[in-house]
């Protein structure tokens, strides 16, 4: 009840200031537009102090490549400002995303390293920068989580050393959602973190980062509506941003309010498309992919299949993309084979090839979700030699996630390889091998929470067992698992139609009694 009424608060003076936007122009730019305002104090000269809170701002809504270069203008501005190096390590820096990559990881802890030797002017000033050193010390001996459970632990106290300190409580609460556990039900350090960010809310109203990141506080099944205040306001403090447009879509995906979710990916995906053309002319946007793939799940729900096929084949063509991070191989790879699964277009699924587009030994898992779509598209166009394909393949790249210690997506690839061999099981007719299969890729996907980086699961394990229960006959088990689906992601249209067909066979089956 404490987190409900003090996320509530949100919505009084978020809203009364949702459209006064040109409070927000304070710290932008003329080439990005409102970032929205934020100010980190510190005892650096004017000039660099205007590129910290610049930078601050573009941290805030995720655009670290921007915001490492507002901190080395900062660098440039005040040699003895040891804080603008601290920002350039901290661009490096992604809790919510993906580990670095082995340059992000040599840029951050070269920034870290810069930081302390140039030096901090007040203890305040020198707490930051020992934090942010605290995730990138040792990095060649100690995996990401441990470094990222050091940095939270070090935020935390530099929080309560310095309690009147927006900045330090905002970026302790990101650094919680940075260490929250995806199998982790209660979601306890969601609502610590929410919790902080609601205790700051009143001081800066129009903060783009407590918006965000309550957002992603309560981004999921149970505590989305929770998070509606903040989703309805985060766009119109930073609509500069691309991010920042498209991630109230996180919550109305949630919620299924598609008109939403459209409305923000497409605000979205032009803002990025725009912006990298003027940086880089002929190359695709993360930003613009990752909107696109929400957008074809959005359009995938209303029946609008004509829209999703248009962004399909867009995406087909893209040749260059700025940033080929997670973000964008998973958004290559997750729109043909949503587009298809959805629409049940076996073939055309069992015909998907992996693009060339990206590097995938760096994102195996998003890979994962060609060969998925492979084999299922297979096993049900009784193309078995594919299938078997699909699934040894996602067995190799579940061992080489396991390898690198990656459990968590490790874990959403065996859902894939179970559900693959289960419809080969149902194909060569064993059916009890079939469901077995499928409740326990069921069981293991309600086990964790979703990526940030996907509106949904290219195809619901749950939603796929409640199909083959059908198929079975088994119309009561039908109902009950569609339906759980529907409880995690409402209004989804194949979850309805199938609690629809189970709903009536069943009532066919009585009346015929």
């Amino acid at each position: 009840m404490r987190i409900l009424f003090a996320t509530l608060l949100l919505c009084v003076p978020l809203a009364s200031v949702a459209d006064d936007s040109h409070a927000h122009h304070q710290h932008g730019a003329s080439d990005l537009g409102a970032i929205g305002t934020a100010h980190l104090e510190t005892s650096c000269s004017p000039a660099a102090q205007k590129e910290i809170d610049r930078g601050v701002a573009l941290i805030h809504s995720f655009w670290y490549p921007v915001a490492e270069k507002s901190f080395r203008l900062a660098a440039d501005a005040d040699a003895k400002c040891g804080m603008a190096w601290w920002g350039v390590a901290m661009s490096n820096l992604h809790p919510l995303w993906a580990p670095p990559t082995a340059n992000e990881l040599k840029v951050g802890q070269q920034g870290a390293a810069k930081a302390k030797q140039v030096g901090a002017k007040t203890p305040r000033e020198r707490a930051f920068i020992d934090a942010i050193n605290a995730f990138y010390s040792g990095a060649d001996k100690l995996d990401h989580r441990t470094r990222m459970l050091a940095y939270e632990k070090a935020m935390g106290d530099v929080q309560r050393e310095n309690p009147a300190d927006v900045e330090a409580a905002i970026f302790h609460a990101l650094a919680i959602l940075g260490t929250a556990s995806p199998n982790d039900k209660t979601y306890a350090q969601q609502k610590r973190a929410a919790e902080i960010l609601n205790g700051v809310l009143p001081q800066v109203p129009e903060h783009p980062g407590v918006a965000h990141y309550l957002i992603h506080s309560f981004d999921y099944p149970e505590l989305a509506e929770l998070a509606l205040p903040a989703a309805r306001v985060y766009a119109k403090l930073a609509p500069g941003s691309p991010h920042a447009l498209h991630m109230p879509s996180h919550i109305f995906t949630r919620l299924g309010l598609w008109d939403e979710s459209i409305a923000s990916n497409l605000a979205s995906a032009d803002k990025a498309h725009r912006y990298v053309q003027s940086e880089s002319p002929g190359a695709a946007s993360f930003d613009e992919l990752h909107a696109i793939d929400y957008l074809v799940y959005a359009y995938l729900q209303q029946g609008e299949d004509e829209k999703a096929r248009k962004l399909v084949e867009r995406t087909a063509e893209v040749k260059a993309i700025d940033n080929a991070n997670f973000a964008a191989a998973f958004a290559i790879a997750a729109i043909p084979a949503r587009y298809t699964l959805e629409r049940k277009q076996w073939k055309d699924a069992a015909a998907l090839r992996v693009p060339t587009v990206i590097d995938w030994t760096k994102t195996p898992y998003a890979e994962a979700n060609i060969h998925f779509a492979r084999g299922v598209g297979a096993a049900r166009s009784n193309d078995r030699a594919v299938a078997r394909d699909a699934i040894a393949r996602l067995a190799a790249i579940r061992q080489s996630l396991l390898d690198q210690k990656d459990s968590y997506w490790a874990d959403q690839v065996e859902i894939q390889r179970l559900a693959v061999a289960a419809w080969l099981a149902n194909t060569e007719g064993d059916k009890e091998a079939a469901l077995k299969q499928m409740r326990a890729a069921a069981d293991l996907e309600s086990a964790t929470e979703k990526h940030p980086v996907t509106p949904g699961a290219i195809l619901p394990a749950r939603e796929q067992l409640a199909e083959m229960l059908l198929g079975y006959g088994r119309r009561d088990e039908a109902l009950a698992e569609a339906q759980r689906v529907l409880h995690d992601a409402p209004n989804r249209r194949n979850a309805k139609r199938l609690a629809g067909q189970a709903e009536v066979a069943a009532q066919t089956a009585r009346f015929s009694a």
